[in-house]
């Protein structure tokens, strides 16, 4: 039993690392831009499918793969942004942007489905079916790799974040957009490039998510599981929190994972109380602020 724990304790890590991945870049959305991306799912499974491109058909490593990947998802999001997102004006914009966001949701899942089929995929690498054994289970050297990607990335944006002019406007916009706009800061700018390093990190993670054997590969219509589940932690860890974001994600991978060793159907039921409990006795999440941001 206690070497069961430790393997579910283990694996919730390393599935943390993944979800982290996936869930900064949803969360710096919303703090900056004051929207919920509904499409980050389905950027996570795109970013997957190039990936894999990159490496079925140019043969390249999918780490290095990234150094494509990483560029290309944040001209993308940056053209998302000028697109669908910056036209919407007026009161009704938070509402109208979930619209648009799922259209763009929509019209992503097209292509892949036109190109790819509905078949789901894997990415391979000699070190995606490797691991080594620690105190009696095996442990995937992919989830390992991940979890230090995890580590690097989101180091690097809180260092964005907290050490360049640049993350200083971007916790100005996130406190308050018009004092920002007052002391002159291009709130524009800041929400276009914004917008593209939070569409940019999910071609990291795409490419963990991927190559993750827990995954069961992906296709097209991967994610809308995902974006469930990303909502899910993020709101738990505070709208518009990194630091909540990747709490969040240790923690209810981790409770999923423990719940397992008891009943694999429950264990997605608790991923969604733990996020209704949170709700019922802190409604502003785990590192949320009960203080309305002014617009």
């Amino acid at each position: 039993m206690a070497q069961d724990l430790l393997h579910a304790l283990v694996n919730g890590i390393l599935d943390g690392g993944i979800y982290a991945l996936m869930a900064v870049g949803l969360t710096l959305i919303f703090g900056v831009l004051d929207i919920i991306n509904i499409a980050q799912g389905v950027m996570v499974v795109l970013g997957a499918y190039l990936s894999y491109v990159l490496s079925v058909h140019l043969h390249l490593d999918l780490f290095l793969g990234l150094l494509i990947t990483i560029p290309v998802m944040f001209v993308l999001g940056i053209v998302i942004e000028r697109a669908f997102i910056r036209p919407l004006k007026g009161r009704e914009r938070t509402a109208m942007s979930l619209l648009a966001s799922y259209s763009v949701a929509i019209i992503i899942e097209g292509l892949l489905y036109r190109f790819f089929g509905p078949s789901y995929l894997q990415l391979t690498a000699p070190y995606v079916s490797s691991g080594f054994k620690m105190a009696g289970f095996y442990v995937p050297w992919m989830g390992v790799y991940g979890l230090v990607l995890a580590v690097v990335l989101v180091g690097a944006l809180f260092w964005i974040l907290y050490r360049t002019k640049f993350g200083r406007a971007v916790r100005a916009t996130m406190q308050d957009r018009t004092a920002a706009l007052l002391v002159g800061i291009n709130v524009n700018r800041v929400a276009m490039l914004t917008y593209g390093i939070g569409v940019a990190v999910t071609a990291a993670g795409g490419m963990i998510f991927g190559a993750s054997p827990a995954s069961g590969g992906f296709n097209p219509n991967t994610g809308y599981d995902l974006i469930s589940r990303l909502l899910a932690v993020i709101i738990l860890g505070g709208l518009g929190s990194i630091a909540g974001a990747l709490i969040a994600s240790f923690f209810m991978l981790t409770i999923e994972d423990l719940v397992v060793i008891w009943s694999p159907t429950w264990s997605q039921l608790v991923f969604y109380a733990a996020l209704v409990l949170v709700l019922t006795f802190r409604p502003q999440g785990l590192l949320g602020k009960k203080a309305v941001r002014a617009q």
